[in-house]
């Protein structure tokens, strides 16, 4: 089969046909650094993780372009609010960003351009949408977009442009312009604010023309996706589409993919209105972070998702299972002929995932056939119908499909040392018939995290994954 995926400015599921095929480019737009990004824009930036993992499990080569904010409106007030640089503010949100991924098991973007980097590539855009036509200047060093130059401007949102009025759908920006309806390509100077010295003046970008300039710098006029949360749709991928293709003349994305919001007590999770949850502090409470993962990539991303304790709990049961699987196969030693039929079995799992993924990344559908695998692995070691080679094979499956998912599916052999000393202090003690001892063991061991199981195959341990906060 092959991929999928609904594009949002066509409205149409379509095959994906990268512009330069086996390679793909992804721009995914991150984090703005003036606070700790939550758990809602996390299910964002995991969903496209999720994407950049599959099409590499395709054999694809993709370079993934995920960028920092890092000046903006909310960062200049964020910084003066606290009576700090702007470097330092966005430097300390910055390094929180890329801890709360590597806990949360993102794949490190290929890329991670910031906006102060790149302001003479800003600047080029800029001076071509000046000489186009397409952008003007204002008395007080500002540039804006001219949005009556560019007639096909809404078709991504689907909006009548004629009817936007001021409030509305676009926001008013404190600076002249000639309508309304135009947005800011560059700010001039204010008192108090940062600005750079260049070839179109001193002032500082607007958010939308930093997102194009650092795509093209990385990726290159035509990105083949672009993805980011449904609020992102307009105005900043709408600007973002108009400014690329009107500096260019060339298609600028070819599939636009945007994620559902993630909701919190029946609401947007939003740092507007508080209503968040962060990363780090879900971690301190006791959430496992392999189970905050799995909750936030469980649900379609186009379907809203609901956070709280019971996704947390279902995620937990979920891979508290994979985990118990994993580890039976790891101690499996029946010694027996390959059986038959495992690896039909085996395929029929690894093409049921794949048939979900194919289908507009639904992993709720790739997740389902997961566990019809797990069930029927269950079955096959209850009745001793595998060998230990089969064993592996499974194993060697398990280790495929986290390769997509991310979340641990078939662990290593490795524990820190106490850890394994007492894991092999326990063995022995039940050897000895010292069952005293070997409880004790046991329960220690479970406060640490580690739960272990007694079978036909010997002793066997795996992590445990309870959820004691959130």
């Amino acid at each position: 089969m092959t991929l999928r995926l609904l594009d949002t400015l066509s409205g149409e599921v379509r095959p994906l046909e990268p512009f330069n095929p086996p390679d793909v480019t992804i721009y995914s737009c991150g984090p703005t650094v003036y606070g700790p990004a939550h758990v809602g824009n996390f299910r964002s930036f995991l969903f496209a993780d999720i994407l950049v993992r599959y099409l590499r499990y395709r054999g694809y080569r993709v370079r993934w372009a995920m960028n920092i904010t890092d000046i903006d409106d909310k960062i200049i007030k964020g910084a003066a609010a606290a009576g700090q640089p702007i470097e330092g503010l966005t430097e300390r949100w910055t390094r929180q960003f890329l801890i709360d991924a590597a806990a949360l098991r993102m794949t490190t973007p290929d890329v991670l351009p910031r906006a102060t980097a790149h302001i003479p590539q800003i600047v080029e855009l800029i001076e071509r949408l000046l000489e186009r036509g397409h952008a003007y200047r204002t008395p007080d060093g500002s540039i804006f977009f001219r949005i009556s130059s560019w007639p096909a401007y809404g078709r991504l949102a689907r909006l009548d442009v004629a009817g936007l009025r001021v409030g509305e759908r676009v926001e008013s920006d404190e600076y002249e312009k000639d309508d309304v309806r135009d947005f800011a390509l560059w700010k001039g100077p204010k008192p108090g604010e940062p600005a750079w010295q260049t070839s179109i003046g001193p002032g500082r970008p607007g958010w939308h023309i930093e997102c194009s300039a650092m795509s093209m710098a990385h990726l290159g006029p035509s990105l083949d996706i672009h993805t980011g949360g449904v609020d992102l749709v307009f105005p900043h991928h709408e600007d973002e589409l108009a400014q690329s293709e009107a500096a260019t003349g060339q298609p600028f994305v070819g599939t636009w993919l945007h994620c559902a919001h993630l909701q919190m007590g029946g609401a947007k999770m939003a740092k507007s209105t508080g209503n968040v949850a962060r990363v780090a502090e879900l971690l301190d409470a006791g959430v496992p972070a392999r189970a905050l993962r799995l909750a936030l990539i469980s649900v379609h991303y186009r379907a809203s998702l609901s956070y709280g304790e019971d996704s947390i709990r279902a995620a937990a049961a979920a891979i508290d299972r994979l985990d118990a699987l994993s580890a039976a196969l790891r101690a499996y030693g029946e010694d027996r002929p390959d059986d038959p039929t495992l690896l039909d079995a085996l395929a029929r799992t690894r093409e049921g995932f794949e048939a979900g993924l194919d289908d507009d990344l639904n992993v709720s559908a790739a997740l389902a056939a997961l566990f019809d695998g797990v069930r029927e692995l269950n079955r096959r070691i209850d009745a001793r119908a595998l060998s230990r080679a089969d064993a592996g094979r499974a194993l060697a499956l398990l280790a495929d499909i986290d390769t997509v998912l991310g979340i641990g599916l078939a662990p290593s052999d490795a524990l820190d040392p106490d850890l394994a000393a007492m894991v092999e202090a326990r063995a022995a003690a039940r050897a000895a018939r010292d069952w005293a001892e070997s409880d004790r063991l046991r329960d220690t061991l479970a406060e640490r995290g580690i739960a272990i199981e007694d079978t036909r195959d010997g002793q066997r341990w795996r992590r445990l994954s309870e959820v004691t906060g959130g």
